[in-house]
């Protein structure tokens, strides 16, 4: 499908999880019981360190130049000292280099495909930048929470897309999976939203950009009702972000 045609996606799609940009995945992650998504080793920390020192300030200029990448509310993110769990909608390729840039100097978490692990020299690079693979197994994915929970008594950032599959230049919010939702309210920490725009390119670059500009709008967090019990406290915060991010979207 061609990215042009972006907006006729909700007519050529009948999965929401379906993908439209399918990678070369020639290798194969076993996830087995021994499996460690938190790397706490001495030498893997200090290389994903250094990667990260050299990397940020690389992708910052990138997006910045081809894109005109700006960021607003980043006090939102700021403001927050205890774990926490950003979402946004999923609609380009650098989104998660963005959601890095935004948490800068703080280390951010990020929950990727398997299948992104199974591409050759990007799985060790993504590994390194702090990315964790979803188990297919339910078994699996419940110590990949287990260990989130982990990372958020330490008051460290785990991005999530609840949307799941990347759907390029999409402008318009999808629906939202639990998962964020549900670690969110085991473990008590805000949700803070980020939505992705579009803008038209404007001045100079208007006469030679056909790709829209990049907005990244971080919204106030939003707190689980500890009033409520599990299920709902989880449905309520997913529908109140939903609204949230869909509001921004249409402002």
């Amino acid at each position: 499908m061609q990215l042009e045609n972006i907006e006729e996606i909700e007519e050529n799609l009948l999965n929401d999880d379906e993908h439209i940009i399918n990678m070369w995945t020639p290798l194969d992650l076993k996830i087995d019981d021994d499996y460690k998504f938190i790397n706490n080793r001495f030498l893997f920390n200090m290389v994903s360190t250094i990667l990260y020192i050299i990397a940020v300030p690389i992708l910052f200029i990138y997006n910045k130049v081809m894109y005109n990448f700006k960021i607003y509310g980043r006090e939102n993110l700021k403001e927050i000292e205890t774990g926490k769990i950003t979402v946004s909608n999923h609609v380009h390729p650098m989104d998660c280099t963005m959601n890095a840039i935004a948490n800068v100097p703080d280390i951010m978490y990020f929950l990727s495909l398997k299948s992104n692990f199974e591409i050759p020299v990007i799985r060790h690079i993504i590994k390194l930048l702090h990315a964790l693979p979803i188990p297919d197994e339910i078994s699996k994915k419940e110590k990949l929470f287990k260990d989130m929970s982990i990372l958020l008594k330490n008051n460290e950032t785990i991005h999530i897309y609840p949307e799941a599959s990347l759907w390029p230049y999409y402008k318009k919010l999808r629906k939202f999976k639990n998962g964020a939702f549900r670690i969110a309210v085991e473990n008590n920490v805000p949700i803070v939203p980020m939505v992705y725009k579009f803008v038209k390119p404007y001045g100079i670059r208007k006469f030679i950009k056909k790709r829209p500009f990049i907005e990244l709008h971080i919204l106030p967090a939003v707190y689980p009702d500890t009033n409520l019990g599990k299920r709902e406290a989880v449905e309520k915060l997913k529908n109140t972000v939903h609204k949230k991010m869909e509001e921004e979207l249409k402002a």
